[in-house]
């Protein structure tokens, strides 16, 4: 009877081991509103494309918008999910009654026009460019010419990770140039040859060039393993303890196929802590 037990229970192993995850959207239908980070825009997207092709009953919507905005869609109830790069502060948990789902490790990473020969900068000097104290690249080693300061908008997890690591308390320079989002943020580096400006890693490609700090060169592989400092993680936030459509949606997120969405969206899966 041991002997059948063991067998029936290596069977059940087995056969969860080859489930889809896909599977426990088969009963499903409804629409799951998604808002927030917009490093998280290609994970989500794909998640909720791989989900919606399996079952057209399901409708999933991903936004924008930023971390604050997140917070703020969730907490209102007009998003199930709301993204943030950033933990949740205390006030928000109080206010909202929200839950955070840390799913996935990205790093924050100086970029510049892949022409610019300026490639490596020390953490004082970005510090200086960024409080408006330098402010020509030939004081850096670059050609000479005024420096274009870009960054994230307030309420950005991208912004608070690269300002938290980087400057703590320090005061920004009024130069600095304010764009909505990473991709907003690419664009604008990839067209100007005098930008300066930060995305996530995740976003590094051939259009802007990472920039090392420290020597220590912005990649995945260097922000997984502590070697690159300007790190974050980014969090999935429900109003509540998530139950249904919303409840599956963070469990696939988390599943083989979801984690090879994260790595393949560039940043480095993390299991979920229940």
């Amino acid at each position: 009877m041991r002997k059948l037990l063991l067998v029936m229970l290596v069977l059940v192993m087995a056969a969860a081991a080859f489930a889809d995850p896909l599977d426990a959207f088969k009963d499903l239908e409804g629409t799951l509103d998604i808002a927030g980070g917009t490093a998280h825009i290609p994970v989500m997207t794909q998640a909720a494309q791989d989900i919606m092709t399996f079952n057209p009953k399901i409708r999933i919507t991903v936004a924008g918008g930023g971390s604050g905005v997140g917070v703020k869609q969730v907490g209102e109830g007009l998003a199930g999910i709301g993204n943030t790069g950033r933990p949740l502060k205390a006030s928000e948990i109080e206010q909202y009654g929200l839950k955070t789902f840390p799913f996935a490790i990205d790093g924050v990473a100086l970029a510049v026009h892949p022409d610019n020969p300026v490639k490596a900068l020390t953490k004082d000097q970005v510090i200086k460019i960024y409080s408006g104290e330098i402010t020509d690249w030939k004081d850096v080693g670059g050609n000479p010419g005024a420096i274009n300061l870009y960054g994230r908008e307030d309420g950005s997890g991208t912004r608070e990770t690269f300002t938290d690591k980087l400057f703590g308390k320090g005061e920004l320079s009024p130069a600095v140039n304010v764009v909505n989002s990473n991709g907003a943020m690419k664009t604008a580096i990839a067209q100007d040859k005098r930008a300066m400006g930060y995305v996530g890693i995740g976003h590094l490609d051939s259009s802007i060039a990472g920039v090392a700090i420290d020597g220590h060169v912005p990649s995945q592989e260097n922000a997984a393993s502590g070697e690159y400092f300007v790190v974050r993680n980014l969090f999935m936030n429900t109003k509540g303890e998530p139950t249904g459509l919303t409840a599956a949606f963070i469990d696939y997120i988390y599943s083989e196929p979801g984690a090879k969405i994260i790595e393949k969206s560039g940043y480095i899966p993390l299991p979920k802590n229940n």
